[in-house]
Protein backbone atom coordinates (compact mmCIF):
# COMPACT_ATOMS: atom_id res chain seq x y z
CA UNK A 1 0.00 0.00 0.00
CA UNK A 2 1.44 3.50 -1.03
CA UNK A 3 2.87 5.79 1.83
CA UNK A 4 0.11 8.18 0.99
CA UNK A 5 -2.99 6.21 1.51
CA UNK A 6 -3.98 7.10 5.33
CA UNK A 7 -6.12 3.77 5.75
CA UNK A 8 -4.67 0.50 5.42
CA UNK A 9 -7.58 -2.35 4.91
CA UNK A 10 -6.87 -5.74 5.74
CA UNK A 11 -10.20 -7.76 6.03
CA UNK A 12 -9.78 -9.09 2.55
CA UNK A 13 -11.47 -12.53 3.61
CA UNK A 14 -14.71 -10.51 4.24
CA UNK A 15 -14.21 -8.65 0.13
CA UNK A 16 -11.83 -7.26 -1.51
CA UNK A 17 -11.57 -4.10 -3.45
CA UNK A 18 -12.40 -3.76 -7.42
CA UNK A 19 -9.63 -5.11 -9.45
CA UNK A 20 -9.17 -1.73 -11.82
CA UNK A 21 -9.27 -4.63 -15.06
CA UNK A 22 -12.44 -5.61 -13.63
CA UNK A 23 -13.65 -2.21 -13.37
CA UNK A 24 -12.78 -1.70 -16.77
CA UNK A 25 -14.27 -4.54 -18.43
CA UNK A 26 -17.40 -4.19 -16.82
CA UNK A 27 -18.09 -0.78 -17.78
CA UNK A 28 -18.99 -0.88 -21.55
CA UNK A 29 -21.58 -3.62 -20.36
CA UNK A 30 -22.81 -0.69 -17.48
CA UNK A 31 -22.57 2.07 -20.58
CA UNK A 32 -23.04 1.13 -23.83
CA UNK A 33 -23.54 -2.89 -23.89
CA UNK A 34 -26.66 -3.27 -21.54
CA UNK A 35 -29.37 -5.15 -22.82
CA UNK A 36 -31.00 -8.31 -22.20
CA UNK A 37 -28.64 -11.32 -22.65
CA UNK A 38 -32.17 -12.97 -23.47
CA UNK A 39 -32.83 -10.67 -26.70
CA UNK A 40 -33.17 -11.20 -30.29
CA UNK A 41 -31.51 -8.33 -31.61
CA UNK A 42 -28.28 -7.43 -32.04
CA UNK A 43 -27.56 -5.72 -29.08
CA UNK A 44 -28.50 -8.38 -26.91
CA UNK A 45 -26.70 -10.79 -28.57
CA UNK A 46 -23.11 -8.85 -27.73
CA UNK A 47 -24.53 -9.31 -24.17
CA UNK A 48 -25.26 -13.33 -24.73
CA UNK A 49 -21.82 -13.78 -25.96
CA UNK A 50 -20.17 -12.04 -23.41
CA UNK A 51 -21.59 -14.42 -21.03
CA UNK A 52 -20.49 -17.71 -22.62
CA UNK A 53 -16.99 -15.84 -22.94
CA UNK A 54 -16.93 -15.49 -19.11
CA UNK A 55 -18.28 -18.63 -18.85
CA UNK A 56 -15.54 -20.03 -20.63
CA UNK A 57 -12.91 -18.13 -19.08
CA UNK A 58 -14.54 -19.05 -15.85
CA UNK A 59 -14.10 -23.14 -16.48
CA UNK A 60 -10.58 -22.89 -17.70
CA UNK A 61 -9.50 -21.25 -14.70
CA UNK A 62 -10.52 -23.75 -12.53
CA UNK A 63 -10.52 -26.82 -14.96
CA UNK A 64 -14.17 -27.37 -16.19
CA UNK A 65 -16.30 -27.28 -18.74
CA UNK A 66 -18.13 -24.30 -19.88
CA UNK A 67 -21.52 -26.30 -19.71
CA UNK A 68 -20.72 -27.00 -15.71
CA UNK A 69 -20.67 -23.25 -14.87
CA UNK A 70 -23.88 -21.54 -13.68
CA UNK A 71 -23.79 -17.72 -12.70
CA UNK A 72 -25.92 -16.41 -9.31
CA UNK A 73 -25.74 -13.69 -7.29
CA UNK A 74 -22.99 -15.03 -5.33
CA UNK A 75 -21.65 -17.69 -2.62
CA UNK A 76 -24.68 -17.34 -0.41
CA UNK A 77 -26.55 -18.48 -3.23
CA UNK A 78 -24.61 -20.81 -4.53
CA UNK A 79 -24.73 -22.98 -1.21
CA UNK A 80 -28.08 -21.95 -0.72
CA UNK A 81 -28.62 -23.93 -4.33
CA UNK A 82 -26.16 -27.07 -3.94
CA UNK A 83 -27.45 -28.04 -0.53
CA UNK A 84 -31.13 -27.56 -1.01
CA UNK A 85 -31.03 -28.19 -4.40
CA UNK A 86 -29.97 -32.29 -4.15
CA UNK A 87 -31.97 -32.53 -0.76
CA UNK A 88 -35.31 -31.47 -2.81
CA UNK A 89 -33.81 -33.85 -6.47
CA UNK A 90 -33.70 -36.72 -3.57
CA UNK A 91 -36.61 -35.68 -1.05
CA UNK A 92 -38.48 -38.70 -1.64
CA UNK A 93 -35.47 -41.06 -0.09
CA UNK A 94 -35.73 -38.48 3.38
CA UNK A 95 -32.51 -37.55 2.91
CA UNK A 96 -29.41 -37.29 5.01
CA UNK A 97 -26.81 -34.61 4.56
CA UNK A 98 -23.01 -34.85 5.74
CA UNK A 99 -21.19 -31.40 6.59
CA UNK A 100 -19.35 -29.87 8.94
CA UNK A 101 -18.96 -27.86 12.21
CA UNK A 102 -17.23 -24.85 10.75
CA UNK A 103 -18.92 -24.33 7.52
CA UNK A 104 -20.35 -20.75 6.13
CA UNK A 105 -23.52 -20.07 7.73
CA UNK A 106 -24.89 -20.27 4.16
CA UNK A 107 -24.50 -23.87 4.41
CA UNK A 108 -24.89 -24.54 7.92
CA UNK A 109 -27.89 -22.71 7.64
CA UNK A 110 -29.22 -23.99 4.63
CA UNK A 111 -28.88 -27.24 6.68
CA UNK A 112 -31.06 -25.89 9.98
CA UNK A 113 -33.78 -25.28 7.36
CA UNK A 114 -33.88 -28.56 5.24
CA UNK A 115 -34.06 -29.98 8.88
CA UNK A 116 -36.97 -28.01 10.13
CA UNK A 117 -38.91 -30.02 7.12
CA UNK A 118 -37.77 -33.67 7.64
CA UNK A 119 -34.32 -33.80 6.60
CA UNK A 120 -31.43 -35.15 8.47
CA UNK A 121 -27.69 -33.81 8.93
CA UNK A 122 -24.75 -34.71 11.03
CA UNK A 123 -22.43 -32.14 11.50
CA UNK A 124 -18.64 -33.51 11.93
CA UNK A 125 -16.21 -31.81 14.45
CA UNK A 126 -13.21 -30.30 13.09
CA UNK A 127 -9.52 -31.39 14.83
CA UNK A 128 -7.86 -28.37 16.57
CA UNK A 129 -6.47 -26.81 13.52
CA UNK A 130 -9.91 -26.95 11.70
CA UNK A 131 -9.37 -30.27 9.98
CA UNK A 132 -12.24 -32.95 8.61
CA UNK A 133 -10.98 -36.05 8.43
CA UNK A 134 -12.23 -38.86 5.77
CA UNK A 135 -12.59 -41.07 8.65
CA UNK A 136 -15.17 -39.21 10.31
CA UNK A 137 -16.90 -38.52 6.86
CA UNK A 138 -17.40 -42.30 5.96
CA UNK A 139 -18.62 -43.09 9.70
CA UNK A 140 -21.30 -40.55 9.35
CA UNK A 141 -22.59 -41.92 6.07
CA UNK A 142 -25.91 -43.55 5.98
CA UNK A 143 -27.88 -45.21 3.21
CA UNK A 144 -29.64 -42.24 3.45
CA UNK A 145 -27.18 -39.71 2.60
CA UNK A 146 -27.02 -37.91 -0.31
CA UNK A 147 -25.23 -35.02 -0.05
CA UNK A 148 -21.45 -33.90 1.61
CA UNK A 149 -20.53 -30.59 1.86
CA UNK A 150 -17.22 -29.68 3.38
CA UNK A 151 -15.79 -25.82 2.84
CA UNK A 152 -12.09 -25.59 0.94
CA UNK A 153 -10.52 -23.04 2.66
CA UNK A 154 -12.25 -21.89 6.12
CA UNK A 155 -13.08 -18.29 6.06
CA UNK A 156 -12.27 -17.26 9.88
CA UNK A 157 -9.12 -19.30 10.28
CA UNK A 158 -8.10 -20.22 6.68
CA UNK A 159 -7.42 -23.89 7.31
CA UNK A 160 -7.56 -25.67 4.02
CA UNK A 161 -8.98 -29.23 3.94
CA UNK A 162 -8.14 -32.10 1.93
CA UNK A 163 -10.84 -31.96 -0.44
CA UNK A 164 -9.76 -34.53 -2.57
CA UNK A 165 -9.38 -37.48 0.27
CA UNK A 166 -12.50 -36.41 1.52
CA UNK A 167 -14.43 -36.30 -1.74
CA UNK A 168 -12.96 -39.91 -2.69
CA UNK A 169 -14.38 -40.95 0.35
CA UNK A 170 -17.92 -39.59 -0.52
CA UNK A 171 -17.84 -41.29 -3.74
CA UNK A 172 -16.49 -44.77 -2.27
CA UNK A 173 -19.95 -44.89 -0.83
CA UNK A 174 -22.25 -43.19 -3.83
CA UNK A 175 -22.40 -39.57 -2.18
CA UNK A 176 -22.22 -36.33 -3.99
CA UNK A 177 -19.60 -34.06 -3.07
CA UNK A 178 -19.80 -30.25 -2.78
CA UNK A 179 -17.40 -27.56 -1.46
CA UNK A 180 -17.81 -24.18 -0.70
CA UNK A 181 -14.82 -22.12 -2.24
CA UNK A 182 -15.91 -18.96 -1.54
CA UNK A 183 -12.27 -18.53 0.03
CA UNK A 184 -10.05 -20.37 -2.13
CA UNK A 185 -11.22 -19.67 -5.92
CA UNK A 186 -8.93 -17.35 -7.21
CA UNK A 187 -6.31 -17.35 -3.85
CA UNK A 188 -5.26 -20.76 -4.33
CA UNK A 189 -4.94 -23.67 -7.28
CA UNK A 190 -8.61 -25.50 -7.48
CA UNK A 191 -9.14 -27.89 -10.52
CA UNK A 192 -12.52 -29.52 -10.02
CA UNK A 193 -11.15 -32.65 -11.38
CA UNK A 194 -8.13 -33.18 -9.48
CA UNK A 195 -10.22 -31.97 -5.94
CA UNK A 196 -13.23 -34.60 -7.45
CA UNK A 197 -15.89 -32.57 -6.25
CA UNK A 198 -19.33 -32.38 -8.27
CA UNK A 199 -20.34 -28.92 -6.85
CA UNK A 200 -18.57 -25.74 -6.18
CA UNK A 201 -19.39 -22.24 -5.01
CA UNK A 202 -17.56 -19.22 -5.62
CA UNK A 203 -17.92 -15.37 -5.44
CA UNK A 204 -16.51 -12.88 -7.35
CA UNK A 205 -15.85 -10.08 -4.41
CA UNK A 206 -13.64 -12.43 -3.05
CA UNK A 207 -11.26 -12.19 -5.56
CA UNK A 208 -11.32 -8.43 -6.91
CA UNK A 209 -14.74 -8.86 -8.56
CA UNK A 210 -17.74 -7.02 -7.84
CA UNK A 211 -20.32 -7.84 -5.14
CA UNK A 212 -23.58 -9.64 -5.69
CA UNK A 213 -21.99 -11.95 -8.88
CA UNK A 214 -21.22 -15.73 -8.14
CA UNK A 215 -21.12 -19.36 -9.46
CA UNK A 216 -21.61 -22.73 -9.01
CA UNK A 217 -19.78 -25.08 -10.89
CA UNK A 218 -22.21 -28.79 -11.24
CA UNK A 219 -20.55 -31.59 -12.98
CA UNK A 220 -22.28 -32.89 -15.51
CA UNK A 221 -24.43 -35.79 -15.08
CA UNK A 222 -25.54 -34.38 -11.64
CA UNK A 223 -29.21 -34.12 -10.90
CA UNK A 224 -29.96 -31.10 -8.65
CA UNK A 225 -33.00 -29.50 -8.78
CA UNK A 226 -33.32 -25.30 -9.32
CA UNK A 227 -33.42 -23.12 -6.54
CA UNK A 228 -34.91 -20.06 -8.35
CA UNK A 229 -38.06 -20.70 -10.43
CA UNK A 230 -39.02 -18.17 -13.82
CA UNK A 231 -37.71 -18.05 -17.10
CA UNK A 232 -35.10 -20.15 -19.10
CA UNK A 233 -31.86 -18.54 -17.71
CA UNK A 234 -28.80 -20.27 -17.48
CA UNK A 235 -30.39 -23.27 -19.23
CA UNK A 236 -33.57 -23.54 -17.02
CA UNK A 237 -31.42 -24.28 -14.14
CA UNK A 238 -31.42 -20.60 -12.82
CA UNK A 239 -34.01 -18.05 -13.50
CA UNK A 240 -33.63 -14.50 -13.38
CA UNK A 241 -31.74 -11.58 -16.10
CA UNK A 242 -27.87 -11.98 -15.98
CA UNK A 243 -26.14 -9.72 -14.42
CA UNK A 244 -23.87 -9.29 -17.38
CA UNK A 245 -21.55 -6.65 -16.49
CA UNK A 246 -20.93 -8.35 -13.05
CA UNK A 247 -20.41 -11.66 -14.93
CA UNK A 248 -17.77 -10.18 -17.45
CA UNK A 249 -16.18 -8.42 -14.08
CA UNK A 250 -15.79 -11.47 -12.44
CA UNK A 251 -14.36 -13.14 -15.33
CA UNK A 252 -11.74 -10.84 -15.40
CA UNK A 253 -10.90 -10.86 -12.37
CA UNK A 254 -10.21 -14.40 -11.81
CA UNK A 255 -8.11 -14.89 -14.91
CA UNK A 256 -5.85 -11.98 -13.72
CA UNK A 257 -5.86 -13.77 -10.08
CA UNK A 258 -5.16 -16.94 -11.34
CA UNK A 259 -2.09 -15.64 -13.73
CA UNK A 260 -0.78 -13.75 -10.90
CA UNK A 261 -1.29 -16.54 -8.24
CA UNK A 262 2.13 -17.04 -7.50
CA UNK A 263 3.44 -13.79 -7.14
CA UNK A 264 0.59 -12.80 -5.23
CA UNK A 265 1.26 -16.05 -3.17
CA UNK A 266 4.65 -15.32 -1.99
CA UNK A 267 4.29 -11.54 -1.48
CA UNK A 268 1.51 -12.90 0.63
CA UNK A 269 3.53 -15.05 2.72
CA UNK A 270 6.07 -12.38 3.23
CA UNK A 271 3.37 -10.24 4.28
CA UNK A 272 2.10 -12.67 6.46
CA UNK A 273 5.51 -13.88 7.76
CA UNK A 274 6.71 -9.96 8.53
CA UNK A 275 3.31 -9.34 10.55
CA UNK A 276 3.59 -13.07 12.71
CA UNK A 277 7.08 -12.26 13.36
CA UNK A 278 6.15 -8.98 14.82
CA UNK A 279 3.27 -9.71 16.89
CA UNK A 280 5.17 -12.52 18.66
CA UNK A 281 8.15 -10.78 19.41
CA UNK A 282 5.91 -8.15 21.10
CA UNK A 283 3.38 -10.33 22.53
CA UNK A 284 5.14 -13.80 22.77
CA UNK A 285 1.68 -15.37 24.66
CA UNK A 286 -0.19 -14.65 21.11
CA UNK A 287 -1.56 -17.81 19.67
CA UNK A 288 -2.36 -18.11 16.12
CA UNK A 289 -5.17 -20.39 14.97
CA UNK A 290 -5.77 -22.75 12.29
CA UNK A 291 -3.39 -25.21 10.52
CA UNK A 292 0.05 -22.97 10.44
CA UNK A 293 1.19 -25.62 7.35
CA UNK A 294 -1.84 -25.74 5.21
CA UNK A 295 -3.46 -22.33 5.23
CA UNK A 296 -4.73 -19.21 2.80
CA UNK A 297 -2.13 -17.16 2.19
CA UNK A 298 -2.24 -13.63 3.95
CA UNK A 299 -4.97 -15.06 6.37
CA UNK A 300 -4.33 -14.63 10.01
CA UNK A 301 -6.10 -15.69 12.92
CA UNK A 302 -4.78 -14.46 16.01
CA UNK A 303 -5.69 -14.44 20.06
CA UNK A 304 -4.18 -12.77 22.89
CA UNK A 305 -4.65 -13.90 26.24
CA UNK A 306 -6.98 -11.18 27.99
CA UNK A 307 -7.47 -8.79 25.07
CA UNK A 308 -10.63 -7.96 23.57
CA UNK A 309 -10.74 -8.72 20.24
CA UNK A 310 -13.94 -6.01 18.91
CA UNK A 311 -11.67 -3.63 21.71
CA UNK A 312 -8.72 -3.68 19.60
CA UNK A 313 -10.85 -3.93 16.45
CA UNK A 314 -12.02 -0.46 16.80
CA UNK A 315 -9.01 1.04 18.10
CA UNK A 316 -7.30 -0.34 14.87
CA UNK A 317 -10.21 1.67 13.09
CA UNK A 318 -9.70 4.50 14.96
CA UNK A 319 -6.30 4.58 13.70
CA UNK A 320 -6.76 4.09 10.14
CA UNK A 321 -6.53 0.30 10.02
CA UNK A 322 -9.37 -2.24 9.01
CA UNK A 323 -9.37 -5.77 10.52
CA UNK A 324 -12.33 -8.22 12.24
CA UNK A 325 -12.95 -10.53 14.72
CA UNK A 326 -14.03 -13.07 12.18
CA UNK A 327 -16.30 -13.61 9.36
CA UNK A 328 -18.03 -10.62 8.86
CA UNK A 329 -21.55 -11.94 8.09
CA UNK A 330 -21.85 -11.98 12.03
CA UNK A 331 -20.07 -8.83 13.04
CA UNK A 332 -23.40 -7.79 14.40
CA UNK A 333 -22.86 -11.09 16.66
CA UNK A 334 -21.57 -11.01 20.35
CA UNK A 335 -21.62 -14.63 20.29
CA UNK A 336 -17.98 -16.83 20.44
CA UNK A 337 -17.55 -17.77 16.92
CA UNK A 338 -18.78 -21.21 15.62
CA UNK A 339 -15.57 -21.85 14.01
CA UNK A 340 -13.21 -20.94 17.29
CA UNK A 341 -15.75 -23.06 19.56
CA UNK A 342 -15.46 -26.10 17.06
CA UNK A 343 -11.44 -26.45 16.92
CA UNK A 344 -11.85 -26.03 21.03
CA UNK A 345 -10.41 -22.55 21.79
CA UNK A 346 -10.66 -21.40 25.09
CA UNK A 347 -13.98 -18.77 25.42
CA UNK A 348 -11.12 -16.22 26.91
CA UNK A 349 -9.06 -17.03 23.83
CA UNK A 350 -11.97 -16.25 21.72
CA UNK A 351 -12.32 -13.22 22.76
CA UNK A 352 -9.37 -11.50 22.16
CA UNK A 353 -9.56 -13.23 18.84
CA UNK A 354 -8.85 -10.74 15.39
CA UNK A 355 -8.77 -11.72 12.06
CA UNK A 356 -6.10 -9.87 9.62
CA UNK A 357 -6.52 -10.94 5.74
CA UNK A 358 -3.82 -9.05 3.79
CA UNK A 359 -4.64 -9.06 0.09
CA UNK A 360 -2.81 -8.35 -3.40
CA UNK A 361 -3.09 -4.29 -2.77
CA UNK A 362 -0.41 -4.32 0.93
CA UNK A 363 2.35 -3.91 1.55
CA UNK A 364 5.01 -5.38 4.39
CA UNK A 365 4.61 -2.09 6.00
CA UNK A 366 0.88 -2.03 6.37
CA UNK A 367 1.76 -5.76 8.21
CA UNK A 368 4.41 -3.67 10.36
CA UNK A 369 2.02 -1.00 11.10
CA UNK A 370 -0.94 -3.33 12.45
CA UNK A 371 1.39 -5.56 14.00
CA UNK A 372 2.69 -2.27 16.08
CA UNK A 373 -0.76 -0.92 17.47
CA UNK A 374 -1.79 -4.60 18.27
CA UNK A 375 1.08 -4.83 20.63
CA UNK A 376 0.55 -1.31 21.88
CA UNK A 377 -3.23 -1.20 22.74
CA UNK A 378 -3.25 -4.62 23.48
CA UNK A 379 -0.85 -4.13 26.30
CA UNK A 380 -2.87 -1.62 27.27
CA UNK A 381 -6.03 -3.56 28.04
CA UNK A 382 -4.00 -6.38 29.37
Amino acid sequence: MSENRAFIYADNAATTPLAPEALEAMETFLKEEYANASGLYSLSRKAKNALQDARESIAACIGAKASEIYFTSGGTESDNWAVKGVAFQNWERRPHIVTSKIEHHAVLNSCKALERIGCTVDYLSPDSAGRISPQSLAKAITPNTVLASVMMANNEIGTIQDIASLSQQAHSQGIVFHTDAVQAVGHIPVDVDALGVDLLSASAHKFNGSKGVGFLYIRDGIEISPFFNGGQQERGRRAGTENVAGIVGMATALRFNVEQMNQTTAKLLCIEQTFIDALRAAIPSVVINGDASNHLPGMVSLSIPGASGEGLLHILDLKGCAVSTGAACNSQSTEISHVLSAIGAPESLSKGTLRVSFGRFNEVQDAQRIAELIAKFAKIQD
